[in-house]
């Protein structure tokens, strides 16, 4: 059991820091401003519950996909960068409310899956360290072959976890900062996400480019 412990705390270790909750809890408070507590507490929910299967699904079979479909991590990044780019703007210049007769009743904001989940948590660098780590792991010889196959989805299991104990936390955080304050988080937040898509799209291009300049260096080169 030490050895399914140990290896749970070294997962921890290296994807909490990817995660980075306190982040994706900030964006959190902006994009739910206006919700009903339990409109909150539901998105927390489908946001841990999304963030648990897109590592689970990443680990067993993202290498396979992302093959099968000729998908780079540069144009990972990319794609996520263009996201976040997007709902920043959203919530930088939000549109005007809508009168209440022009709103449908059984409409509801989702942004659980994006930009929560996706790319906020369970973005390109924690997708491309999974991978990378889920072909590393099935050679590996420091742990035995029970913790190997237990620990990925106890590890992805309490990061969710933490994740929504942390958006559930984040009524306390919205309560001291009242309306205005939370208005002045969603702008910020969008500002954020915009530069961090910008940030994004930009590695991936550098990534594309480094690429280009490697092969093309092998080729003159081939010595």
């Amino acid at each position: 059991m030490m050895d399914l412990f140990n290896a749970i705390a070294l997962g921890l270790l290296a994807l909490l820091p990817l995660t980075n909750p306190p982040t994706t809890v900030a964006l959190f408070i902006g994009l739910s401003k206006g919700l009903s507590q339990k409109e909150k507490n539901e998105q927390a929910f489908l946001t841990s519950m999304y963030v648990f299967l897109i590592m689970t699904l990443t680990y067993y079979i993202g290498e396979f996909v992302m093959s099968a479909f000729n998908i780079s991590i540069p144009g990972l990044r990319m794609a996520g960068g263009g996201i976040l780019v997007i709902m920043g703007l959203k919530m930088l210049f939000p549109p005007p409310p809508r009168a209440p007769s022009a709103v449908n009743v059984n409409e509801k904001a989702s942004f659980a899956l994006i930009p929560l989940a996706m790319p906020s948590t369970a973005g390109p660098g924690t997708i491309a360290m999974i991978i990378s780590s889920s072909a590393t792991i099935k050679h590996s010889t420091l742990f035995p072959a029970w913790v190997l196959l237990t620990a990925p989805p106890l590890i992805f299991l309490f990061t969710a976890l933490i994740l929504w104990i942390c958006l559930r936390g984040s009524g306390v955080v919205m309560k001291v900062t009242g309306e205005s304050g939370i208005d002045a988080i969603s702008r910020l937040m969008g500002f954020l996400l915009v530069c961090m898509g910008a940030q994004f799209a930009i590695n991936g291009m550098v990534e594309i480019v480094q690429t280009i300049i490697d092969t093309n260096a092998h080729l003159f080169h081939p010595n």
